[in-house]
């Protein structure tokens, strides 16, 4: 059984395949914003549960992601937690000053909503 999560994406599949199943925040804009909802519920005593920079395609070249939290809030802060996420926005604003991210076809978008789905759907089972 899959523990209580609460889940942030601004990836609109993610968030129509999860939002009966699970608490979804959904932001509209970019990676980077995501990361920073993120990082203000780990500060708010929310933990991590999956990988902010899950797969192997680069944050540079993906322009969606979707991250689990635990639902139950911690006392404080979980310094694990907080390391990840500001360690993988470091890692992303250095991608982005390499190469900022393309300009995709709407074909190409929604295979990426696939693959980041695909991700999260496969590591919650």
């Amino acid at each position: 059984m899959i523990e209580p999560l609460f889940i942030v994406t601004n990836n609109p599949l993610s968030l129509e395949k999860f939002k009966g199943e699970f608490e979804v925040e959904f932001i509209d804009g970019e990676v980077s914003e995501v990361y920073k909802v993120i990082r203000d519920k780990i500060h708010m005593g929310h933990k991590l549960l999956t990988h902010p920079l899950m797969s192997s395609i680069k944050p540079n070249e993906t322009p969606y992601r979707t991250v689990c939290l635990s639902v139950k809030k911690i006392q404080g802060v979980d310094l694990d937690s907080l390391s990840l996420i500001e360690n993988s926005i470091m890692t992303l604003d250095k991608f982005l000053n390499i190469s900022p991210l393309p300009k995709y076809s709407e074909d190409i978008m929604y295979d990426f909503q696939v693959i980041d789905h695909d991700l999260i759907h496969h590591a919650l089972n």
